[in-house]
């Protein structure tokens, strides 16, 4: 999330990457009935299969009633209610369908692998104006309209007879991560998995993250600290005042030569979306926590720093004591690839920890 131009490219804020190639064979993939009907352009495109999982592609509506694309699987050889995964997806506007990842999309593969191999149910959602979701356009859309249809859709589980929802885990990506717990409320969670995520503020995490382009952009240190303190005042304007990017350099022209977005948001999304994201307490969410929590970083993440990924880690285990475990796997990055490869380990990992949160069984 350095720039636009990283962003899109690496599904860091996090995109989906545009370009894929089959992994799986094409034709058009088998869709489960649902009680909703499905648009022509739905019937027509490549949908997802998998092996051991038969997928739904059902509603859910938020408060506004725009019906929102919800994707859920079933394992196929479940018999009785079964646990379940909730996703809750990246910044970026692309849609969590995954039917033909490409061998470098770190986080499709890894929604397949889970899908696939943890004998759980899954849910996803396309947000507002993406895919077939309904309702503002992505980048015209604030967080809150986002969130309200998470929550929307992590309601819709309940009508899913073979889904147990005593036994729910949340995995949140990227931006996901941070904020999982504000949509699953107070509804009971077996655990919260937050990968490549952030628990401070986004005021912190944006000023480091420019420090961290700026060095890259071969900027001297002096210049580097120059900047970054004009960054501090800008961030405050834009993050805190609520005013829009284009607003602070009408204000303030000596920094024109800082900024390199849009004048009315920033990597695909309104001003609006990030002035919500910085006025989450995420230490308070975060400590209301009882579940446990996974957290997961790679250490070559050049999205998400340490420090963004610990905060989530600390605040959890500063109020309950040892419900977090932090892990930093070596070289990993944040779209969860070492050495141009998928890590391999990452969904067994996850789901080892998972079943370890109930029982060691399925």
């Amino acid at each position: 999330m350095t720039t636009g131009k990283i962003l899109r490219k690496n599904r860091g804020a996090l995109c989906k990457a545009a370009t894929v190639m089959a992994l799986i064979a094409g034709g058009i993939v088998p869709i489960l009935q649902s009680n909703a009907q499905t648009s022509p352009a739905l019937q027509q495109s490549p949908r997802e299969r998998f092996e051991h999982a038969d997928v739904i592609y059902d509603w859910a509506s938020n408060s506004r009633g725009d019906k929102l694309r919800t994707f859920i699987t079933r394992p196929k050889t479940a018999s009785t209610k079964v646990p379940v995964i909730f996703f809750v997806g990246w910044l970026s506007c692309d849609t969590i369908e995954s039917p033909h990842p490409a061998a470098d999309d770190g986080f499709g593969i890894l929604l397949r692998r889970l899908i696939d191999e943890s004998g759980y149910a899954t849910l996803r959602m396309d947000k507002p104006g993406v895919g077939d979701s309904q309702g503002t356009a992505c980048d015209k859309a604030d967080f809150q309209s986002e969130l309200e249809g998470y929550q929307a859709a992590f309601d819709s589980m309940a009508k899913y007879d073979f889904i147990d929802q005593d036994r729910v885990f949340m995995v949140g990506l990227s931006n996901g991560g941070g904020v999982t717990p504000l949509v699953s409320r107070h509804h009971a969670v077996r655990g919260f998995v937050a990968a490549s995520s952030w628990g401070r503020t986004w005021y912190e995490h944006m000023l480091e993250l420019e420090r961290l382009r700026l060095v890259w952009a071969g900027k001297s240190p002096g210049e580097v600290n120059q900047a970054v303190k004009a960054f501090s005042d800008f961030y405050d304007l834009y993050l805190i005042k609520g005013l829009t990017p284009g607003q602070v350099l009408q204000q303030h022209p000596e920094w024109k030569s800082l900024w390199y977005d849009a004048p009315d948001g920033q990597y695909g999304r309104p001003a609006a979306f990030y002035q919500q994201l910085q006025a989450l307490n995420l230490g308070q969410v975060w400590q209301e926590v009882s579940a446990p929590v996974l957290v997961i970083r790679g250490s070559a993440d050049t999205i998400m720093s340490h420090a963004d990924s610990q905060a989530i880690a600390d605040s959890v285990n500063q109020v309950h004591p040892g419900q977090a475990r932090y892990l930093e796997i070596e070289a990993m990055g944040h779209d969860f690839i070492i050495h141009d490869k998928v890590y391999s380990d990452l969904a067994p990992t996850i789901l080892q920890w998972m079943r370890a949160q109930l029982g060691g069984g399925k």
